[in-house]
């Protein structure tokens, strides 16, 4: 009676029995060859002779396939690792994989990376080091491309009605416009950015990439500072499907009146101090220190004399607290003793105030944060 028994395809040597390969695993001949002849030409790691990185040289994305990458990278180094690491192949046979790479700076442009990896096949502890050579090459990725020729979709045209921006409010403009596409970017979104801030007497221009940005940074604007804004489109081009491609200026209207404001709504109750411009109009008396609240709603502002600025206030001394209702300081002016309202936002034992003069007429003024103090008893 013979016995059964395996052979080795290759070289014909009886190989021990082995269980039916469970699903997913190797079936062919390989499989059934004995562990000289398996590992005879067995490769433990599949490494490219080197690779070749494209890396932008103005934001530092990475090219891989048809797109740039924002990989966050230290450096270059960073990068070959990360790439070495995508592009090399563990046998799929390999159990209980553990690897290590030692990058090797030959120059500014090639880093030589040194791969050592172990596995167990076959029940078998096996070893390989690889070295690849990766080559760092520049170019332009699209986005740096389009912000270098000046490309873009929106514009944010910053203006105030009937009255010139305060530094205060440009500074501010900016900023959100600059915060809203920097956080887009931390987001992924590579097609956001900012082409151009052009300053003008009137006000900034803000040249962003898209439509959509540039109407997001003008909601955020208005509700910041107040105001509205209209949208003009223009049309530009056709894209490669015949669509319709608009340039659009959102412009955006802040309030007749900007905080830190001095008026006289010419209601008889005297000056305000403007605290606020969003929806209604938003103040302090000067006489009082009562909060004043405009009857226009919607961004509508009551006609009203400017008389100056918060700024325009000057520091001056208190004479005598003559009661609740009086006050006399020096004129910030002509320093002669004159007797003013006292309103609720001067300290009973303050020893100087801030002063506001204007045809004559002193008002004191509140310091900034202070606007809201209660009222006397």
């Amino acid at each position: 009676m013979s016995e059964s028994r395996e052979f080795c395809p290759r070289c014909g040597d009886p190989v021990p029995e082995r269980r039916d390969p469970l699903p997913g695993e190797p079936r062919g001949r390989d499989a059934l060859l004995c562990d000289d002849c398996y590992f005879e030409d067995f490769d433990l790691v599949d490494a490219p002779d080197r690779i070749e990185v494209l890396v932008c040289s103005g934001c530092g994305a990475v090219r891989r396939g048809e797109s740039w990458r924002d990989v966050g990278a230290r450096d270059y180094t960073d990068v070959a690792v990360d790439e070495v690491a995508e592009a090399l192949g563990v046998h799929v046979d390999a159990e209980d994989v553990e690897w290590g790479v030692e990058p090797e700076q030959v120059d500014e442009n090639t880093v030589r990376m040194h791969c050592r990896f172990s596995g167990v096949v076959r029940g078998t502890l096996r070893s390989a080091e690889v070295t690849v050579p990766v080559k760092i090459s520049r170019g332009t990725c699209d986005r740096c491309g389009r912000i270098a020729g000046g490309y873009y979709a929106g514009i944010v045209q910053v203006r105030a009605d009937e009255r010139d921006l305060t530094p205060a409010e440009r500074a501010e403009a900016l900023d959100i416009a600059e915060t809203y596409v920097a956080d887009q970017e931390a987001d992924g979104d590579r097609e956001a950015f900012i082409t151009e801030v052009k300053e003008t007497d009137d006000g900034p221009d803000i040249k962003l990439s898209s439509n959509r940005l540039a109407q997001n940074v003008a909601t955020r604007i208005t509700e910041s500072l107040g105001g509205s804004f209209e949208s003009y489109p223009t049309l530009v081009t056709e894209d490669g499907d015949g669509n319709e491609v608009y340039r659009v200026t959102f412009a955006v209207r802040l309030p007749k009146y900007a905080e830190g404001e001095i008026l006289d709504p010419e209601d008889g109750d005297g000056p305000v101090l403007v605290t606020g411009v969003s929806g209604r109009l938003q103040g302090v008396r000067l006489a009082t220190g009562d909060e004043y609240t405009s009857a226009f709603a919607d961004g509508e502002a009551p006609d009203a004399t400017r008389l100056g600025t918060r700024e325009d206030a000057a520091e001056t001394t208190v004479v005598t607290v003559e009661d609740e209702n009086a006050i006399q300081v020096l004129d910030p002016v002509t320093y002669e003793a004159k007797t003013v309202p006292n309103p609720a936002f001067v300290d009973d034992d303050a020893d100087a105030v801030l002063a506001f003069e204007h045809k004559g007429e002193v008002h004191l003024v509140p310091e900034e944060g202070t606007e809201s103090a209660p009222s006397r008893d």
